[in-house]
């Protein structure tokens, strides 16, 4: 549709030049002509030709001006083709890229686990936001341009030929040479382009994974190494690049020359056929015009060449990194949230389990776990029971055999299904980067409407079966304290610093809270916790400058020691004459600190604690107090002193530097400090108030008022906003507490308190626990273990552990040995270690090895190497394993029976040192210290032990220095308690210590 306005534009310079600037419309020295004179030419039969509009008559300046706006209607319309084009291939590019992205990360949630285990995070992403960019602008034009291009050039070229067949030929074979020539040379600038782009996406990875490990990057100081790693692949960046640049600006020089050359050869051949009479002048005019606007869209068309076979490849590279056939599944229901059946079984039939380095982790097991039941399984993160809770969590699958829940297959439930009913937790917990709230109702969250629509989401309170919002807040609060977490929220919580603009009930009601909770510590009999803040009134438990300020400083200025460089602050001291008092007081201090501390290491923690002074500034005021003995002292000195005064609290410190009538000076600086402050107009100062809340400080000194001296204060303020139900707003903005970039703003345990708060707010069926306590001490995880199975009452409940026991009450417990449950075997012959005891080997040896404390941190395979290569014994009552002053030459492991620890002398009795029973062990001692048995040791009843190597324990001594920390500790505390038991004196048969 545009083109025939394209062609106007091209023809109607001719008319300008001809008809109106060199005459030709007004021959024969006429003083106007007919412009715009529209006749329509039919065939005689027809009625010949007819006029369709006369024309209108104007003189020459006036036909000139009217060709000259017409030709600018032209180039208008033809603006305004091109800017429609643009802007629908524009939106037809973004649309797709849109999509293409989004598709994208569709494929990308839908991999199987381990095709995830290929994908760098930073990678994917630069992938999808930049490297798939070209790709969606490319479509636009994929149609268009060489459709509107095209139309242009063939356009020009048929008006060229029209004007002049030489010339006409001349710029088709240009442009020819041009199509062919071109593209050809530009190959090499694509393949370049292919390994710049291979090269930029590994320096993303190599960045994103040094930002994700930069504290080990820190902590083994290897800051140099990724530098000179990263300055590698910039410099492999800069040499393709600049290949690229080589290639790039020899491909455009030579275009430009093509381009440049046709001018040359329309000006000679042009010209000569004008000079001959061949061609008018305006003819050449228009068609040197016309060439004009050939080789933009010629090269245009070259680029979409160019650009078709980069995006091309660009997308081949993304399919394969993404591996877009084979590793994304069925599309299985998406959005359907129905729950798996109440009762059933978890039957897994054959199920094999492969891992990354070929090993079978799990090796064809065939299982029935009942629903509704709590079940245990014994084994490590690695291990087959860890390995069967990730693959009931989603974290791996299969490579052979069916999984069942319920009769429903796993892998048939969708996405959102799979999420509702079940949850995993495991050894190393996600945050997200967002707030606590964020990240606890993260598996809340729902999509409003499709999800590729904009709706948004929202939480979805029915999940946790809440009826509103309301009731959700407080299921929340549930939750936090059955992981624990419910402290730490209600801290965050109480460190908020709210805006009175806003006010909340606390707000409204601080003065009543306030003394509420000094009632509260007044029946608990602890009256002193909180110092109340009193204008008048001198804060002892507080520091002399707390004291002068008495609120919350606004202005960084004034926090600290910086106050005693603050100018209006010095000089309100001065007229007070406070100035040498604090400057002596300070003086007082460092020669206090610098006697203390003087023996102790610049880095002991005694320093942080109490010391005013940090370790390495002591120089700095040994060589201060000396310059003042010798009465050289200077201002910045004596601001330094007065800095650390204003540190000093008499209750805290008690060095007797404060009395009634220093603390009465202070009050006086307190007031003039006060109506300073008021008079300036940035209020620097939030003042303390009895009866108003102070916005500078913290929501918790808002509520106590005072020093605290006493951790009873918190207790008393968690009651008290219980009672008054005021509780529920503190932990709500406790959890606005942002958990930073994958949790780098929280400590390990509250990360695996998040995790697991995620998963019992939306109430699943199943929960799976894979070593989701290590980040706990023994007896919190004990703690926080109980509260989720009275949680998970009537629902099922799998954990799976290394401390996870027979005895700890579960329904039903499962331990692995190796890839398969362990199994009952027939009990080898004492004494039996031949070639097939691998495969006979007792699963109570690996067990019993287990809990042996100094092997409690070797995995299987070691624990397995222990067990095959000792030598199983069994003895009866009175029989002597070994006798004092023989070679230690192996240790024992008691598999059942009783043995005591006897102390042999020449000259003596028999001393009993100790007795010892199922999973001891003995001997170790004397392979570690390589001398002769330093005791006898006795059966008292019958049972059997393992005899373990000597070679082999100290090789797993070596390797293991936890183990050899374990024995050390062993050997100490038995030596502790034969000393304890040689110096009791000795009873009489049946008095004898058991």
């Amino acid at each position: 549709m545009s083109l025939p306005f394209y062609y106007l534009s091209l023809d109607l310079p001719k008319y300008i030049i001809s008809d109106a600037l060199q005459g030709r419309a007004f021959a024969g020295g006429q003083e106007t002509a007919r412009l715009f004179h529209i006749v329509l030419n039919l065939p005689g039969a027809f009625g010949g030709s007819f006029a369709l509009f006369d024309g209108v008559r104007l003189d020459r300046l006036s036909y000139l001006f009217a060709l000259s706006g017409l030709f600018l209607l032209l180039v208008l319309i033809n603006g305004g083709f091109k800017y429609r084009v643009n802007m629908r291939k524009g939106a037809l590019g973004e649309r797709l890229l849109q999509r293409l992205r989004f598709d994208l990360f569709s494929a990308l949630l839908s991999f199987k686990p381990e095709a995830l285990q290929r994908i760098r995070p930073s990678e994917a992403a630069t992938i999808i936001k930049d490297e798939v960019e070209p790709i969606g602008g490319f479509v636009g034009d994929a149609f268009v341009q060489p459709v509107f291009l095209g139309g242009q050039v063939l356009t020009a070229l048929t008006f060229i030929l029209v004007q002049n067949l030489a010339l006409g030929v001349i710029a088709a074979s240009m442009v020819l040479i041009q199509g062919a020539v071109i593209p050809a040379l530009r190959r090499e600038q694509i393949r370049l382009g292919k390994e710049r782009q291979m090269a930029s996406r590994a320096l993303a990875g190599k960045i994103g994974e040094v930002v994700e490990t930069i504290g080990e990057v820190l902590n083994h100081g290897t800051s140099a190494v990724e530098k000179s790693q990263v300055a590698q692949r910039l410099e492999q960046l800069f040499g393709i690049r600049y290949r690229l640049f080589e290639r790039k600006f020899a491909v455009k020089m030579l275009n430009s020359l093509l381009a440049q050359l046709t001018p040359f050869l329309f000006y000679a051949v042009g010209g000569y056929f004008a000079l001959t009479g061949r061609l008018d002048l305006g003819q050449l005019v228009a068609v040197i015009a016309a060439y004009r606007d050939l080789p933009p869209p010629v090269k245009d068309l070259i680029d979409w060449d160019q650009q078709r076979l980069d995006v091309e490849a660009k997308f081949e590279q993304v399919a394969q990194h993404f591996a877009l056939t084979g590793d994304t599944p069925a599309e299985t229901g998406a959005g359907e949230r129905a729950g798996l059946p109440a009762a059933g079984l978890i039957v897994l039939q054959g199920v094999t389990v492969v891992n990354a380095a070929g090993d079978q982790v799990l090796d064809r097991l065939s299982l029935s776990l009942p629903l509704q039941r709590h079940i245990g399984l014994s084994g490590g993160a690695s291990e087959a029971a860890g390995i069967l809770a990730q693959l009931l969590g989603g974290g791996i699958s299969a490579g052979d055999g069916a999984l069942t829940i319920a009769g429903v297959p796993l892998a048939a439930l969708s996405p959102e299904a799979r999420g509702g009913a079940i949850a995993y937790v495991g050894p190393e917990p996600v945050i997200l980067d967002g707030s606590l709230r964020d990240n606890i109702l993260y598996g809340l969250r729902r999509v409003n409407g499709d999800a590729t629509n904009l709706a948004g989401w929202s939480i979805d309170h029915r999940q946790a079966h809440a009826a509103d919002h309301g009731e959700l807040a407080s299921r929340l609060v549930e939750v936090l304290r059955i992981v624990g977490l419910a402290d730490p929220v209600f801290k965050f919580g109480l460190a908020r610093k709210l805006d009175p603009a806003t006010p909340t009930d606390v707000v409204l009601r601080i003065s009543d809270i306030r003394a509420r909770i000094q009632a509260g510590l007044a029946a608990r009999g602890a009256e002193g916790a909180i110092e109340p803040y009193d204008p008048a009134r001198y804060t002892r438990n507080a520091t002399i400058g707390e004291n002068i300020v008495f609120g919350m400083p606004v202005d960084p200025a004034l926090v600290g020691t910086r106050l005693a460089s603050h100018e209006p602050t010095r000089r309100l001291l001065a007229g007070l004459a406070l100035t040498e008092t604090l400057a002596g007081i300070g003086r007082r201090i460092a020669a206090t600190m610098l006697e203390i501390f003087r023996d102790l290491a610049p880095s002991h923690v005694l320093f942080e604690q109490f010391s005013f002074i940090a370790a390495e500034d002591f120089q700095d005021y040994r060589e201060l107090l000396g310059r003042l003995e010798v009465g050289a002292g200077s201002e910045a000195d004596r601001t330094r002193l007065i800095g650390l005064a204003f540190l000093y609290a008499e209750p805290r410190h008690r060095l007797g530097l404060l009395d009634m009538t220093i603390e009465t000076r202070i009050l006086a600086a307190r007031s003039a400090f006060r109506e300073w402050s008021s008079a300036d107009p940035a209020q620097p100062i939030a003042f303390y108030d009895p009866q108003r809340y102070c916005p500078a400080a913290p929501l918790r000194d808002n509520l106590l008022f005072g020093a605290v001296t006493h951790d009873a204060a918190d207790e008393v303020v968690r009651e008290t906003l219980a009672e008054l139900g005021l509780d529920a707003e503190v932990y709500g903005w406790g959890l606005d507490q942002p958990a930073g970039y994958a949790g780098r703003l929280l400590f390990p345990v509250m990360k695996a308190q998040i995790a697991l708060a995620r998963c019992l707010i939306k109430r699943p069926q199943l929960l799976i626990l894979n070593n989701a306590f290590g980040a706990f001490g023994q007896n919190e995880a004990g703690l926080i273990l109980d509260r989720i199975r009275a949680e998970m009452a009537g629902r099922t409940l799998i954990v799976a552990g290394r401390d996870v026991g027979p005895d700890q009450g579960y329904d039903l417990h499962i331990a692995f040995d190796g890839a398969r449950p362990a199994v009952p075997q027939d009990r080898p012959t004492p004494g039996d270690s031949g070639p097939d005891r691998a495969v006979l080997l007792d699963s109570a040896e690996i067990r019993v090895l287990r809990s042996v404390p100094i092997f409690g941190n070797l995995d299987t395979a070691r624990l397995k190497l222990l067990a095959f290569t000792s030598e199983r014994i069994a003895f009866a009552q009175g029989d002597v394993l070994f006798r004092r002053g023989d070679e230690s030459d192996a240790a024992y492991v008691l598999l059942s029976g009783t043995v005591d620890v006897m102390s042999e002398t020449d000259t003596s009795e028999p001393v009993r040192m100790s007795s010892l029973a199922r999973n001891a062990i003995v001997g170790e001692m004397g392979l570690v210290t390589g001398d002769p048995r330093s005791a006898t040791i006795v059966a008292t009843s019958s049972g059997e032990a393992l005899k373990l190597r000597k070679e082999v324990f100290l090789a797993l001594l070596a390797e293991f220095p936890q183990m050899a920390l374990s024995v050390m500790l062993l050997m100490v505390k038995r030596l502790q308690t034969n000393v304890a038991a040689s110096g009791q004196p000795r009873q009489d048969d049946g008095g004898r210590d058991p």
